[in-house]
């Protein structure tokens, strides 16, 4: 999943080259800590290693794998800069811990059909607020992603509202299953943070809503741990 990811961040990266000049000079290629020769040999590479060890856990794996790519390179050529860059991130979050258990495991519990679906809806929680973080930079580029079309204030209540909704029913079926205080309290740290990733994310500063939107994703990332945890302790998974 590693090389996986290195494929389809590099052919982020090398696509979004001349936008990136002027909106992002830091990162290494406009930098020119990387030349456009290396970068591409990082996405071939990567695309290959990541596929071949993807093999060896089985065909269920593989097909896994070869999903998750195929959703990142869609990203990456076509939907990142349309109202629909979003599904992307839905789609792809979910396929992470299913391609993990399954090579882990070579089954999934029934468990995944609550994990999967709050996957999807955080994942597309998690899109908005990435997109919110640059979306000075977007429009100046003449991208209209899905913030652009929905404006900044709707798209962030449409956020929250997925935030909350993953919130409600990781604790509920918590509860339901009877897990430690532990995890309890996990979860409850997890959202903790979410919650202050969305109370940035209203911020005018777009450097404030970068950092909101990193703590979403490292909120949902632990709570996804949290959820993981009790429901294991509970003999659930």
């Amino acid at each position: 999943m590693l090389c996986l990811q290195a494929s389809i961040g590099g052919l982020n990266d090398l696509l979004d080259l001349e936008r990136d000049r002027a909106a992002k000079p830091g990162k290494p290629l406009p930098r020119g800590l990387l030349s456009s020769r290396t970068a591409w040999a990082i996405v071939a590479a990567g695309l290959v290693a990541g596929l071949g060890l993807s093999a060896l856990g089985g065909p269920a794996v593989l097909a896994v794998a070869v999903l998750g790519v195929a959703v990142g390179y869609v990203y990456d050529v076509r939907l990142k800069t349309g109202p629909w860059s979003w599904l992307p991130f839905a789609l792809g979050l979910p396929l992470l811990p299913v391609y993990a258990w399954l090579g882990a495991t070579g089954e999934l519990p029934t468990a995944f059909l609550v994990l999967v679906p709050m996957a999807i809806i955080g994942g597309a929680a998690l899109a908005l607020a990435n997109e919110l973080a640059d979306d000075e930079r977007d429009r100046a580029g003449g991208v209209r992603t899905a913030v652009g079309a929905l404006g900044r204030e709707r798209a962030w209540r449409a956020g929250a509202l997925l935030q909350v909704l993953v919130a409600v029913v990781a604790l509920a079926s918590l509860i339901i299953a009877e897990a430690s205080a532990l995890a309890l309290g996990g979860a409850d740290g997890s959202i903790a943070l979410v919650m202050v990733g969305l109370v940035l994310g209203r911020s005018p500063k777009a450097a404030t809503r970068e950092r909101a939107w990193e703590a979403q994703a490292m909120g949902l990332g632990l709570l996804a741990v949290a959820w993981l945890g009790g429901l294991a302790s509970r003999g659930r998974l």
